[in-house]
């Protein structure tokens, strides 16, 4: 694997009018490319910041982030980023929602189309197309969300607590068809969550952070079946050794 995304001592400090806070604070870490990496720490610690960090979205107040080798100054469209929620639009169809990012970037060239049509019919949504959110369940709508971040085949994906919303028996099932999505299309992804269950069966390396401002407690890599799909993961004899270990 090559490395993909790098952070190297990186700090945010948010300030206003007469207070500062410091959210982030000398944050050192390094992705490979296709790894799937999971991060999580107490609530308010600081991990959505992280990812808005990593997406562009902010800057540093000190240290520097790199994507591919080169300093993150603007994503350029290498980074997918799939909310806590699906954020469809209820006026558009299926099929809409998922071109948005084509028109969004003026790139509804062959190509993207082509690739984008490709999504649709190998994940089984062609049937679905002409639906609209509001006809579908939400496990379907993460997937079509999920879908909508692919078509602009960003090279990593930043996931913000996108099962949170979802009921426990349909998030097992969500998690596994989003994870084989992911490791299909051989994308790169960062998780955030609060719940370490979902990292652990999930991520192959999990990022331990400290209560705010987040510093990197530990690193933790998956040293079981890496072939597991994350319910099986769930099943394995040293999940609940591996989920104290976290905890």
């Amino acid at each position: 694997m090559n490395e993909i995304l790098k952070c190297i001592k990186v700090s945010l400090t948010y300030q206003s009018e007469i207070s500062e806070t410091q959210a982030v604070k000398d944050l050192s870490f390094t992705i490979q490319k296709g790894e799937f990496v999971a991060i999580i720490g107490p609530s308010g610690c600081g991990k959505t910041t992280i990812l808005s960090l990593l997406a562009g979205l902010i800057t540093p107040t000190t240290g520097t982030i790199l994507l591919n080798g080169e300093k993150l100054i603007n994503s350029d469209n290498k980074i997918g980023y799939m909310f806590q929620k699906d954020e469809l639009f209820p006026w558009r169809t299926i099929e809409k929602n998922i071109y948005l990012p084509l028109e969004i970037k003026k790139d509804k060239t062959k190509k993207s189309l082509e690739f984008v049509k490709s999504l649709i019919d190998k994940y089984q949504l062609t049937d679905f197309i002409k639906s609209y959110p509001n006809e579908i369940s939400g496990g379907m709508k993460q997937r079509v969300a999920l879908i909508r971040t692919l078509a602009g085949n960003p090279e990593i994906l930043l996931l913000d607590e996108p099962f949170s919303a979802l009921d426990y028996q349909t998030k097992l099932l969500v998690c596994n068809d989003v994870y084989s999505i992911i490791k299909q299309e051989h994308k790169t992804a960062i998780l955030v969550t609060h719940d370490i269950s979902e990292a652990l069966s999930m991520a192959d390396k999990i990022i331990v952070l400290s209560k705010r401002p987040a510093q990197i407690l530990n690193v933790h890599n998956y040293t079981q079946d890496m072939s597991l799909t994350p319910l099986k993961r769930r099943e394995n004899k040293n999940f609940g050794s591996e989920f104290e270990k976290l905890w």
